[in-house]
């Protein structure tokens, strides 16, 4: 069974009005490969006539970003010609490749009409030889999603990518990855296949979870020892969970603003193209 390794405590990093917690990077935990980043923002309650999110036009290259909507909407936008509104229970998913531009904002209709917001995105690292690939965005609502239920009804997943028994991910990557949202009631429990070789990403959204005698609760990730091929942990309490495993890269990272590349030459070059306008021409 896989053991506990550190529990990392998610730290406070308001942007602007938006409540935002990050566990990830930090001093003590630079990436659990290849996942590299991950903002928790909300749950905060917004006003009518509200501004909304603060995420305009910026660019990227060389990751990809994984936006999980629990409460509120998001509007994507990108110099690739995408545009899409999800709301809540919808996962966005984009490979930012060799470079693109793109805004995150809310919705009129949110803005307007204001109400509970809650929404985490995930960055995920592309191996050297994908660094450069093309572009793209895919938006799904959360009916179009791939969901199953177990423990009597008393788990309930929402299956991104990979597998989990027949039931197959509704996202196809560029790589092996598994991805999930795990819903479970308090008492709950499961247990997963996970090879040892593969470095589990485990981070409670909401409630508690117990895993080999200790209780941990939201806002905390998990960074497990590779040290068994099964997972096990149980809710005591209503929890939200963002479960994923995926074998390391084992590759140099640099991290630098928006860009993740595996030289500092790299990651300069990012500046030139962007500045030089070959992420693509944003149009308002």
């Amino acid at each position: 069974m896989r053991t506990i390794k550190s529990i990392h405590k998610a730290e406070y990093h308001p942007i602007a009005d938006l409540i935002t917690y990050n566990p990830m990077p930090s001093p003590k935990l630079r990436q659990i490969d290849p996942f590299i980043f991950l903002n928790h923002h909300g749950l905060q309650n917004y006003p009518s006539n509200n501004n909304g999110l603060p995420f305009g036009p910026h660019p990227h290259r060389g990751m990809e970003t994984v936006t999980f909507i629990l409460e509120g909407d998001i509007m994507h936008k990108d110099s690739g010609g995408h545009e899409s509104v999800i709301e809540a229970g919808g996962i966005q998913w984009m490979t930012a490749g060799k470079g693109l531009i793109h805004a995150e904002v809310s919705s009129g209709k949110f803005k307007k009409e204001g109400g509970p917001l809650e929404i985490l995105q995930l960055w995920i690292n592309l191996p050297a030889k994908l660094k450069m690939t093309e572009p793209r965005y895919i938006g799904l609502q959360k009916d179009e999603i791939t969901a199953f239920s177990m423990d009597d009804g008393k788990v309930n997943v929402q299956l991104i990518t990979g597998k989990w028994g027949q039931n197959i991910g509704s996202f196809q990557t560029l790589f092996p990855i598994f991805l999930s949202t795990v819903h479970m009631k308090a008492n709950a429990s499961i247990i997963k296949t996970v090879s040892s070789s593969e470095n589990i990403f485990f981070y409670i959204v909401r409630g508690a979870v117990k895993i080999l005698g200790e209780e941990i609760p939201f806002r905390n990730l998990i960074e497990f020892n590779n040290d068994g091929d099964e997972l096990a942990f149980e809710a005591t309490e209503d929890a939200v969970i963002i479960l994923g495993h995926a074998k390391p890269f084992n590759e140099p990272m640099i991290a630098q603003g928006p860009f993740v590349m595996n030289t500092q030459e790299e990651i300069m070059q990012a500046y030139r193209d962007y500045q030089s306008g070959k992420f693509g021409k944003w149009e308002d």
